[in-house]
């Protein structure tokens, strides 16, 4: 004769978590998926206002250029003669995306044309400036 022995209130107690944690990592990757990344250049720039300036909704190239001559690329400064290479290698992830300079108001005229240059040599034709709106 078998003795059959009464579960504990221990064990009558015990809750199912499978089925909560299923619901917890599908919503988490619903808003992984969902969710809008902005690209940021690396560094604060301050941008000259214009009253023309106008919201583009696909800027993915993100290039600052500061006060004092750095450039900055993807968060980090690139030096100008490796510039054409960043930007072709970002070009190349997300080919419908354009450029977009982010110059700041004492930055040198001069390097702003040798980036726009480098974007156009990398193929990229849609390049546009960032300003403040006013």
């Amino acid at each position: 004769m078998a003795i059959r022995r009464r579960p504990s209130e221990e064990e009558e107690d015990d809750i199912n978590m499978t089925p909560m944690l299923d619901i917890v990592f599908i919503m988490l990757i619903f808003f992984i998926v969902t969710a809008s990344f902005t690209k940021e250049s690396g560094v604060d720039i301050n941008r000259p206002s214009a009253s023309t300036a106008e919201v583009q909704e696909r800027g993915n190239i993100m290039v600052a250029i500061t006060d004092n001559g750095q450039i900055w690329v993807d968060n980090r400064q690139v030096d100008p003669r490796a510039l054409r290479a960043n930007i072709e290698r970002l070009h190349a992830e997300n080919p419908q995306g354009s450029v977009v300079i982010q110059a700041d108001k004492a930055s040198k005229n001069g390097l702003l044309v040798q980036v726009m240059d480098a974007a156009r040599m990398a193929g990229v034709y849609n390049v546009s400036l960032a300003a403040e709106e006013q």
